[in-house]
């Protein structure tokens, strides 16, 4: 009988394939995992933190922001919904892209599941009352 070497070849492969849609059908014959739902209005323990992990990346130029102000983070409406999330009010003045220094402009911070969320714009009803507190880590940022 003569020696076939692609016979070792495709008995191999044909095994290997056979186990990987072994592996596959466990799989999908396991438990499904428990979703964890987490209450959207747990405050927010790190929220500094947070918002400088954020800006220094969304930031053209994180160095060098003046006159930096946050305040504590509450629970408000959100516009347009009757959902509530904490938010807090954020004042800084940083570089654009061409290194000029924009003009300081409030910012509102959502966050959800104690996590920021999203920056945007703030109206000026919105941060008029603000509680406002020097945020003297935004201004010592780094790239």
């Amino acid at each position: 009988m003569a020696h076939d070497p692609g016979r070792h070849g495709r008995t191999l492969r044909s095994s290997l394939i056979a186990l990987g849609l072994g592996a596959s059908l466990c799989a999908c014959a396991q438990e499904p995992k428990p979703v964890i739902t987490t209450d959207p209005n747990t405050p927010p323990a790190n929220y500094k933190a947070d918002i400088l992990a954020y800006l220094r990346t969304y930031l053209n130029d994180p160095s060098g922001v003046r006159g930096a102000y946050i305040a504590e983070p509450e629970l408000r409406n959100v516009p347009g919904s009757s959902a509530q999330r904490y938010m807090a009010c954020l004042r800084f003045n940083a570089k654009d892209s061409t290194g000029k220094y924009e003009g300081s402009r409030d910012r509102m911070v959502a966050f959800l599941s104690g996590r920021l969320d999203t920056i945007m714009p703030a109206r000026k009803e919105q941060c008029d009352q603000a509680n406002w507190q020097p945020f003297p880590e935004l201004e010592k940022l780094k790239r």
